[in-house]
C-alpha cells in the first residue's frame, strides 16, 4: 500500500526529500527533531537577525494593528457592490428579490457607479476595525497566554483564541460604528446622501451623536461572534492543515506554501463566521436605515425567515472577504519579517506530567 502512496505524495506540492513515511503510518524526519519552541524563545529568537522586532513589542504590535488596516479596509472596499447588493436585499426583500435582481436594479436605477456607493465609509471604518481588530487580538492573545501560564495555554489554546478575539472586536466595533451607520444611509436610502460628506452632517443634525452609535449594540452582536468564529476556526484549521494534510513541518514549508495554507484556512473560517453572523447582520442593516427603532423591534419584526435573507450572497462575500484579509494579514508578516509563532505543540513539561516522554 505505501508503495503506491510514495510516488503520489512526491507530486505535492509540498514534498520534500527528507521526508519518508513510516510503516505505522507516522512521518518521520530523517533528521534530529528540535525541541519545540517556547514562548520565551520564541521572544529570545525573535531578536536575531530573521526578525526585524521582538515578539510582543510595541512594534511588532503596531505593524500587526497596520496588517489589520490593509487587510480588512483593502478587502471590504473590494466588494463594495456585492456589500450594498446584500443591505438592499435585507431593507427591501421585495424590490431586490435575489443577488443578480439586485444588481441588475441597482444598474438600472443609478448605473454602473451606484454600484460604488458607500465606498468611503466602507474604507476608512473598516480599516480603523482592522486596526483595533488585529492588533489587539495579538495584545490580548499574549496577555492572557502569560496569565494562563504555557501548559494552560495549550490546553486551552482554542478558549483563549476565542476570549482574545472577542475582546478586540469589543473596540474595533465602537470604531466601526460611525462609518457603518453611514454606509448603510447611504446604499439603502436612495436620495438620502451620495458621499460620505453629505451624510455626516444630515445624520448629525437629524438625531445628534447618537446616529453614529445606535447601530454599536447590534454590531457587537454581530461582529463578536463573527471574529470569534474567524479566529479561533482559522487557527484551529492551520494547526489541522499542517497535522493531517501537509506532509512536512511549517518550517520546512516556504513562504509560498505557507500563505497557500492561510487562504485555505481563512475561507473555510469565512463560511462559518457568515452563517453565526448573518442574523444580527440583518438587523443592523434595517436598525441604520430606519429612525427611532430599536433592534429588538427589529428582530422581532423581521421574523426567523427574515433576518436569514441574503445568507448566500453574504457567504460568498465573507468567505472570499476572510481568506484575503488573513492571506494579506499573513503577507505583511512576511514583508516586515514579523515573527509568526508556528502552530502550537505541547509543552515538554506538560509531556512529562501525562507520561508522554521518559
Amino acid at each position: 500500500m505505501f508503495s503506491s502512496v510514495a510516488p503520489l505524495a512526491r507530486l505535492n506540492p509540498f514534498y520534500a526529500p527528507h521526508f519518508q513515511l513510516a510503516q505505522d503510518g507516522v512521518r518521520k524526519r530523517t533528521e534530529p527533531a528540535e525541541a519545540p519552541t517556547s514562548r520565551r524563545s520564541l521572544a529570545a529568537a525573535s531578536a536575531a537577525e530573521e526578525y526585524s522586532c521582538e515578539y510582543g513589542s510595541l512594534k511588532f504590535y503596531a505593524l500587526c494593528g497596520v496588517g489589520g488596516v490593509l487587510s480588512c479596509g483593502l478587502t471590504h472596499t473590494a466588494v463594495v457592490p456585492l456589500d450594498l447588493v446584500k443591505c438592499r436585499m435585507q431593507v427591501d426583500p421585495q424590490k431586490y428579490k435575489s443577488i443578480f435582481n439586485g444588481f441588475s436594479v441597482t444598474i438600472n436605477e443609478d448605473g454602473v457607479r451606484g454600484l460604488a456607493k458607500g465606498w468611503a465609509p466602507t474604507f476608512i471604518g473598516y480599516s480603523m476595525q482592522g486596526l483595533c481588530k488585529f492588533g489587539f487580538y495579538e495584545v490580548f492573545k499574549i496577555l492572557y497566554g502569560n496569565m494562563l501560564g504555557e501548559e494552560n495555554a495549550y490546553l486551552w489554546r482554542t478558549s483563549l483564541y476565542l476570549a482574545a478575539s472577542a475582546s478586540a472586536e469589543f473596540f474595533a466595533d465602537i470604531a466601526l460604528a460611525p462609518m457603518e451607520a453611514a454606509k448603510v444611509r447611504i446604499q439603502t436610502q436612495p436620495g438620502y446622501a451620495n458621499t460620505l460628506r453629505e451624510a455626516v452632517p444630515k445624520m448629525f443634525g437629524e438625531e445628534g451623536i447618537w446616529a453614529f452609535y445606535k447601530g454599536v449594540a447590534p454590531l457587537w452582536m454581530r461582529q463578536i461572534p463573527y471574529t470569534m468564529m474567524k479566529f479561533a476556526c482559522f487557527e484551529r484549521t492551520v494547526e489541522a492543515l499542517y497535522k493531517y494534510v501537509v506532509p512536512k513541518p511549517r518550517s520546512e514549508c516556504t513562504k509560498g506554501e505557507q500563505l497557500v495554507v492561510t487562504f485555505v484556512a481563512g475561507y473555510i473560517a469565512g463560511v462559518f463566521c457568515a452563517i453565526v453572523s448573518h442574523p444580527a447582520d440583518s438587523v443592523v442593516s434595517v436598525l441604520n436605515k430606519e429612525k427611532g427603532s430599536s433592534a429588538s423591534q427589529v428582530l422581532m419584526r423581521l421574523g426567523f425567515k427574515g433576518v436569514w435573507k441574503g445568507l448566500f450572497a453574504r457567504i460568498i462575500m465573507i468567505g472570499t472577504l476572510t481568506a484575503l484579509q488573513w492571506f494579506i494579514y499573513d503577507s505583511v508578516k512576511v514583508y516586515f519579517r514579523l515573527p509568526r509563532p508556528p502552530p502550537p505543540e505541547m509543552p515538554e513539561s506538560l509531556k512529562k506530567k501525562l507520561g508522554l516522554t521518559e
